[in-house]
């Protein structure tokens, strides 16, 4: 999830499908490594015969899976939906809130869309475990000998993969559409190879294989489409990166370019499989992808499918950074230290604390799973569970604000709830094998994330209701302290009443500077907010002003740039002349707390943790006072 703002700039259409190919399509595009063979051979409960009715019917499965929930749920349909030219479900829920207003259950659209992002994190660690681990495991393809090096392989690429963020991806991502270009089109070379050798295969584009698959096994048709859904996983990831490839570019890439080659893939697999006798198709099935492949050419097509998943890793990797900024923005989450990594793209950016917990959790994930087949157990339910909620938003999105008549909206968003409730339901019988891990995972961040949205919102609450408004104090306070030189800004988190910090600074240092400016910055329901709205001044008199610089949730907050364009406060501001007043909040015990006390604390504890308003506003570090101020919620 990496780029900038969702204009594009002058970039053509071709150039931007092109960039899409290379940091999009990863996570999708290295699932025909473990997808066709975990449904035969997968470490399940339940055992697929390798015949032609099952080959058919699983090659079939794949094919009209990719079709409703990748190509027709997310491109075509939730595409349309953006926020400002962003996707995702964080961005999505900011379009719904702002379209439906506060209504009775506009608090149940924002929980079901941060439960989604929730489950991306668990997403995010799967997903570099299970790409890198099933391409090196291609080795013991090439030869058997070297399977004891194929965790120690997996674990240091994984490592170099996360040092490799905080130097930024701009200079190696420039690598990353030709790299994938070249893997699709092999993919696609290798799966035509074997169709033209196997055209039967192309029968499993009708779809009643795959319903004579469901009549003829019922309960193992079920269960095998939690290894199916594998072929779309990464679905997800398509909405979400819309905003900086833009809708067109990546309708172009997906349907022009990726789906063909994928499915070309498959169906090669299928075809190789069923054109083998069923000893040695049960043999082939272990590992069919590498297969594929003539024997000389193993070893080349591991390595291009390794550098494949890699890019496919960083990708998953940069959208949790840009996940975790949207919650940061929105309120979700404590203020994280975020260092940019580009000077010019706004949107590469590089969260140290995320990404260090995902490397650790990624090297528990592969020490812990060995394999694979064994991550492909714990795989599916984080994808399948943000699916089947984005097709729930999608019906509010339909009714809410494409304004559809419920008779027309109901029968489509039951039918997606049908096709992803199933895939979910199936993922269920995952967790005593693994599926639990990215359950537990998103239900911890959920914690998190609602915990500190409701610790805000009482902790302004009750600093409100002691709050002065400023016209008093401003008439008040003229009087009865000393005037100095310059300006003292004071970071206020709400528009109205006077931030503590100013409160204790005229009460400790008994001064007033000449220019007395509060200061709130403001984070939009929009990804961006142009700069010529970017500010919004009042004068209070007596030398007070009240200032307000909007922000959208995907832009950077630097509070010393917006103030460039804040000239008509009384004069320039000049930063060597300018002090900023910081409140920091300690939270005491309440005797009636508004939250459980588990929350309490873990709402206590991540304030303490959070990074402070100057690195996250980019304030000058030798211009800011802090004042402390206890807080009871």
């Amino acid at each position: 999830m990496q780029g900038g703002h969702a204009g594009h700039g002058g970039t053509s259409r071709a150039g931007l499908a092109i960039g899409a190919i290379g940091i999009v399509f990863g996570d999708i595009g290295t699932s025909p490594l473990y997808a066709f063979r975990e449904t035969f051979s997968g470490a399940n409960n339940f055992s697929i015969a390798i015949d032609r009715l099952h080959v058919l019917g699983v090659v079939s499965l794949i094919f009209w899976s990719m079709l409703i929930v990748v190509a027709l749920q997310y491109v075509t349909i939730l595409m349309r939906a953006d926020n400002k030219g962003q996707g995702g479900s964080l961005a999505l829920v900011a379009l719904l809130s702002r379209s439906i207003g506060k209504s009775r259950h506009s608090w149940l659209v924002v929980l079901l869309g941060v439960f989604a992002t929730s489950l991306f994190y668990g997403d995010s660690m799967i997903t570099p475990a299970i790409s890198v681990l099933s391409a090196v495991e291609g080795l013991t393809v090439v030869n058997h000998r070297l399977d004891p090096l194929v965790i120690p392989i997996a674990l240091v690429l994984l490592v170099f993969l996360f040092l490799l963020q905080s130097r930024g991806t701009a200079k190696v991502g420039a690598l990353f559409a030709p790299v994938m270009i070249i893997y699709f089109v092999v993919i696609a070379g290798l799966g035509l190879n074997q169709i033209v050798q196997n055209p039967d295969i192309l029968w499993a584009l009708n779809p009643w294989y795959a319903i004579q698959f469901f009549i003829t096994d019922g309960a193992i048709a079920f269960l095998a489409l939690g290894a199916v859904v594998l072929a779309v996983t990464g679905s997800e990831a398509l909405y979400s990166d819309m905003g900086h490839f833009g809708r067109g570019p990546m309708r172009l890439s997906w349907f022009g370019f990726v789906m063909p080659c994928l499915l070309l893939n498959y169906f090669g697999q299928g075809a190789m499989i069923s054109g083998l006798p069923p000893e040695q198709a049960a043999e082939v099935v272990r590992n069919p992808f590498f297969l594929l492949a003539g024997e000389e050419w193993r070893l080349p097509l591991v390595i291009l499918a390794t550098v494949a998943t890699f890019i496919a890793s960083q990708a998953v990797i940069s959208g949790a950074f840009s996940i975790t900024h949207q919650a940061m923005q929105l309120g979700f989450m404590p203020r994280l230290s975020i260092r940019h990594t580009s000077e010019t793209e706004a949107g590469q950016i590089y969260i140290p604390v995320v990404n260090w917990a995902l490397m650790v959790a990624v090297i528990i994930l592969v020490l812990t799973f060995q394999n694979s087949s064994n991550l492909a157990s714990a795989y599916g339910i984080a994808v399948t569970g943000a699916v089947t909620i984005d097709t729930l938003l999608m019906g509010v999105l339909f009714v809410g604000v494409w304004k559809w008549k419920w008779w027309v909206a109901l029968p489509v968003v039951i039918f997606f709830l049908i096709v992803d409730g199933a895939y979910f339901a199936a993922n269920l019988v995952k967790i005593p094998d693994g599926g639990w891990f990215p359950l537990v995972v998103g239900l911890v961040a959920f914690t998190l994330l609602t915990t500190w949205a409701r610790g805000r919102k009482l902790m302004r609450d009750r600093m409100s209701e002691v709050s002065l408004p400023l016209e008093i104090f401003a008439k008040s306070a003229k009087n009865s302290a000393m005037r100095v030189p310059g300006t003292a800004i004071f970071m206020a988190s709400s528009k109205d009443g006077v931030p503590s910090a100013l409160l204790h600074n005229i009460k400790h240092n008994k001064v007033l500077h000449e220019r007395v400016v509060i200061l709130t910055v403001l984070i939009a329901e929009v990804p961006y907010v142009d700069e010529a709205e970017r500010c919004e001044l009042h004068d209070m008199g007596d030398g007070f002003f009240r200032a307000v610089l909007h922000y959208g949730f995907m832009q950077e907050t630097d509070v010393p740039r917006g103030l460039k364009t804040m000239q008509q406060c009384g004069g320039e501001f000049d930063m060597m002349q300018t002090s900023f007043f910081l409140s920091r909040q300690t939270l005491l015990p309440s005797d009636k707390p508004a939250m459980p006390i588990w929350r309490e604390k873990i709402f206590a504890w991540m304030l303490r943790n959070s990074a402070t308003a100057m690195e996250f506003f980019r304030l000058p570090t030798n211009r800011v006072v802090e004042l402390g101020s206890q807080v009871r919620i």
